[in-house]
């Protein structure tokens, strides 16, 4: 597959498109409608992308909500052949209640290179900048994790701040944290920004860790792949059921796979459009007879990172 600057901005109008539909449903209490809304407007778009795109995860199946399902096709069938991660909204929950940090999110690489986690909806994941690579680890403990990064980036532990889910399976997790001497950020959703946000340089994020969704662990490694960042991630099976779906789809949970486990090859490709405000871009916003959205798009082969900007007659979508 080749992702030329075409393939990009096709992609970046499915995300766009998401985040505008979404928006009439921000803090209306609905994730349901707001995904409803957001998972029609993808498919819409992608069915006119010129690639033959097949779903390795989608989104939906762990909570109910509408989706675009694993296995579907999308796209024109002409051109690329890709693996394709989705999530129309990554973020349900905060686009509801009118929180920042919703996302739509698709990821992309060539056919047969993403894992398909789809038997187990858990990952305990770590992500932090290049800096992370070869001293954090997930066989280590969050204390040492901490302390060796730090470490590395020439901070103070007190410096350091970390990200997490806020959870109640993460009650330890965190407490472990501040007794360690860092500071947290507990995200209420959305740990793909999280993540992102971790790797990224310019961020006050040094750490995301924590046990999230499979399907955001991969979309994840396809970003961090494109920024340089580390990752880890670890299947997390919630019981004897899963562990045994996962033994009957061949993937080991006891292994922990780092990025090019999760996604092999150089040629990764990521796009986010922001729902709501958060860290990583801004969300959608009516200016008179515009509509505003701030998306980002990174690709592996060339390592770049590009924020796209983009009005919308509002016309054209009311």
């Amino acid at each position: 597959m080749h992702p030329d600057r075409n393939l990009a901005l096709e992609l970046v109008r499915a995300t766009e498109a998401a985040a505008i539909r979404a928006t009439p449903f921000i803090g209306r209490g609905d994730k349901n409608a707001a995904d409803g809304a957001a998972v029609d407007a993808m498919r819409a778009f992608l069915g006119t992308v010129n690639f033959d795109g097949v779903i390795v995860i989608g989104e939906g199946e762990k909570d109910n909500a509408p989706m675009l399902f694993n296995g579907e096709h999308v796209g024109n069938g002409r051109g690329p052949a890709c693996d394709i991660a989705v999530d129309p909204i990554d973020g349900t929950s905060l686009t509801a209640a009118g929180r920042q940090n919703a996302l739509s999110v698709i990821a992309v690489s060539d056919r047969g290179t993403m894992l398909d986690a789809s038997s187990v909806f858990y990952m305990n994941k770590i992500v932090t900048g290049a800096e992370g690579r070869g001293v954090v680890d997930l066989s280590q403990s969050i204390g040492d994790n901490i302390r060796e990064l730090a470490k590395k980036k020439n901070k103070d532990v007190g410096e350091i701040r970390v990200a997490v889910l806020d959870r109640p399976r993460h009650e330890g997790l965190i407490d472990e944290i501040r007794s360690a001497g860092a500071g947290t950020r507990l995200m209420l959703d959305g740990d793909v920004a999280g993540g992102i946000n971790a790797a990224r340089y310019e961020s006050r994020i040094d750490m995301c860790v924590g046990i999230g969704g499979s399907p955001e662990g991969i979309t994840t490694a396809c970003a961090i792949k494109a920024i340089g960042g580390f990752m880890q991630g670890q299947l997390a099976p919630r019981d004897d059921a899963e562990r045994e779906k996962a033994r009957a789809a061949g993937l080991d949970y006891g292994v922990i796979m780092e990025a090019d486990e999760m996604v092999k090859g150089d040629n990764t490709f990521f796009v986010a459009t922001g729902v709501t405000d958060g860290g990583l871009v801004e969300g959608v916003r009516r200016k008179g007879p515009i509509i505003r959205t701030e998306s980002i798009v990174l690709r592996s082969r060339s390592g770049t990172i590009r924020r796209i900007v983009a009005d919308h007659l509002a016309e054209k979508w009311l």
